[in-house]
């Protein structure tokens, strides 16, 4: 029985190995870093079930970047070798829509214990 390709499966198939993927490779980080990163990324495989095509892709692609860089940052033990994760530059935050502004900010609060701050969507236009 051959082994199918990357290539060979549905999209379905290719979503479920990445969402697979992911949550294994948060096995290797800290404790409370592996909590934080599983609820965002059920979360957001959740939110993004039902999204346009050329959004699924660009889903997929950052995806499939995330897990690249945490696996890098892993190394082949999947214990950290250094720094996990990286910095966000200026061009991709002003990329950011403002619910995506919002999303970015409540991670930022959960990631430093902060959860009970809330800002909306609209607080952001308002800035």
């Amino acid at each position: 029985m051959s082994k199918l390709t990357i290539d060979q499966l549905t999209h379905p198939q290719k979503v479920r190995l990445l969402y697979k993927t992911v949550l294994r490779l948060h096995r290797g980080l800290p404790e409370e870093l592996k909590e934080l990163g599983d609820k965002y990324v059920r979360d957001e495989f959740r939110r993004h079930l039902k999204c346009s095509p050329m959004e699924t892709q660009l889903f997929m692609t950052e995806w499939a970047k995330y897990a690249a860089t945490i696996s890098k940052q892993l190394g082949i033990k999947g214990k950290p070798l250094g720094k996990i994760g990286d910095e966000l530059d200026v061009e991709c935050v002003e990329m950011l829509n403002d619910d995506q502004v919002v999303q970015l900010y409540e991670l930022m609060l959960a990631a430093k214990g902060l959860e009970g701050d809330v800002i909306t969507a609209d607080d952001v236009r308002k800035k």
